[in-house]
């Protein structure tokens, strides 16, 4: 039964995040750790060496991370408050809500006008949205939608129940003089796992380019967040194909463009969601003078943003059942 404990904050954040969403900016820790990343690169820059993201990395980490473990050592005396404050953690790791009402948003504005479907899509992506045309920002937005269920929704969740199952391993631990007891262990590192994924993902979002300033700093974190997103990023996929299947889309097709696609984008990982949904969908997907992933069969519309939003679901939905089978399994 010690990983009910994981289950039931798994629950909590999930129906935390579908219910009301992001938390607001003034308490949001990826605000802050934006913030902490901010402040902390100005001095670092000026080593122009790949020493900087090491350290910039090593001291968010540390700060975060610190904060962390004395909020949920503060609450473990509380049974019932402590599954909210860790699911309330918890929940600032991944985002289901917002990703998926962001690219409905999209949709939605483009059978109005491309203006405002570009503005709102530049909300989802980095790249100069003002002069795509409608079929690019359809492009732009499966892309970006299918991407993010690995960075923000699969690899956090995962890394929590990973090393929460993994925690059942040990008996006790002893960090800054504090024996944490045998129960308490998955909640633990299960969580801090998770927050660990989310402070290196978030910090290879704001210094993880090619750039003249970023280039060198943001190496290492670029690194590790390919390393952490591999696996993944592979089972995403994965699960695009399956519920590809369930959704009555092509998932053969699915299936043979991740096969045959997925090495097509400089990050090693984001092409297998992508690709997974490009052949399901009948659709090329590209990002001009970047990546191309699919086949043009189908044309590229509204329509095809509503196909990508509910085969995103449905991936989601499969992922978190089978998630949750494991803990019970465990349990």
């Amino acid at each position: 039964m010690i990983l009910m404990e994981l289950l039931i904050v798994l629950i909590i954040a999930l129906l935390i995040d579908l219910s009301i969403g992001e938390l607001p900016s003034q308490i949001h820790p990826v605000v802050w750790m934006g913030k902490c990343v901010d402040i902390l690169k100005r001095p670092l820059l000026d080593l122009n060496s790949r020493v900087s993201g090491i350290l910039l990395t090593l001291f968010v980490l540390l700060l975060f991370l610190s904060a962390y473990y004395l909020i949920m050592d503060l609450f473990l005396d509380y049974n019932f408050l402590n599954y909210i404050v860790f699911g309330l953690l918890l929940s600032s790791t991944f985002s289901i809500k917002y990703l998926f009402e962001s690219a409905d948003n999209v949709r939605i504005y483009l059978d109005e006008s491309l203006e405002k479907a570009r503005a709102s899509l530049a909300m989802l992506v980095s790249r100069n949205t003002s002069q795509l045309t409608s079929k690019e920002v359809c492009s732009a937005t499966v892309e970006s939608l299918t991407e993010n269920l690995t960075d923000s929704v699969t690899a956090p969740i995962l890394y929590f129940s990973i090393f929460g199952v993994l925690a059942v391993f040990f008996q006790k631990i002893v960090f800054m003089g504090i024996v944490v007891e045998t129960f308490q262990i998955p909640l633990f590192w299960g969580l801090l796992a998770a927050l660990s994924y989310r402070i290196v993902n978030t910090m290879d979002a704001m210094v993880g380019y090619k750039d003249k300033i970023n280039k060198e700093i943001g190496w290492f974190p670029a690194r590790v967040d390919d390393y952490l997103n591999f696996l993944p990023a592979r089972i995403t996929g994965i699960l695009v194909v399956i519920s590809a299947s369930i959704v009555g889309l092509d998932w053969r097709k699915s299936l043979e463009i991740m096969l045959r696609d997925a090495s097509n984008t400089l990050s090693p990982n984001s092409g297998y969601p992508m690709a997974a949904a490009a052949g399901a969908l009948h659709v090329q997907l590209e990002k001009k003078g970047v990546y191309t992933l699919g086949d043009k069969i189908d044309s590229l519309n509204s329509e095809k943003i509503n196909e990508a939003l509910l085969l995103s679901k449905v991936t989601i939905t499969v992922f978190i059942v089978l998630i949750m089978l494991i803990l019970v399994l465990f349990s």
